[in-house]
């Protein structure tokens, strides 16, 4: 007989990227207010793996993760997405962000980034919100797909990753779905 399975509880994580650690600080408390405690932050990494944001933000952009120790149902995802694009609002000056807040997930299987925008490997969730499984986790590590950013593909990225994915693993056994 067929049975519904509905899914575990998720690391919340947040990457940001952003020129002045000011900004990051003031959007990282506005996050751990809303959502509760932090329970891992990365070192800050220089971000250049693109120029995508450098119009907009200027040069030189960091980046930094974070998880966050209150797990979550998955099927918030579109609500927090939502929030993190108030913040980039409200630090924005003259229309262009200060700060790039992208949410997602870590689980057993895989990270989950959340978008605004569709592609052909994003699925629609609510409320104008995709997500992508940027990287999956088989045999012991993280794996790539064609469409993994390339900075998700890097040793250091992973590395955080598989921190992250640890405190998960302990999470996990002590708290409820949130």
């Amino acid at each position: 007989m067929l049975e519904i399975q509905l899914p575990l509880p998720v690391k919340f994580i947040c990457g940001f990227i952003y020129l002045k650690e000011e900004i990051y600080l003031k959007s990282r408390a506005i996050l751990e207010k809303k959502f509760g405690k932090i329970d891992f932050e990365s070192q800050r990494i220089d971000f250049s793996f693109t120029d995508y944001y450098c119009p907009e933000m200027g040069k030189p952009l960091y980046r930094r993760f974070v998880s966050f120790k209150r797990l979550k149902d998955p099927r918030y995802f579109p609500d927090i997405k939502l929030f993190c694009i108030k913040i980039e609002k409200k630090y924005s000056l003259n229309q262009k962000r200060r700060v790039n807040i992208d949410p997602g997930y870590i689980n057993d299987a895989k990270l989950v980034l959340t978008t605004t925008k569709d592609f052909s490997h994003r699925i629609y969730l609510a409320k104008g919100i995709y997500a992508e499984v940027t990287l999956y986790f088989k045999d012991k590590k993280f794996s790539d797909f064609l469409t993994t950013f390339p900075d998700y593909r890097t040793k250091e990225y992973k590395e955080i990753f598989y921190k992250i994915r640890d405190i998960y693993h302990r999470n996990i056994k002590n708290e409820p779905i949130k």
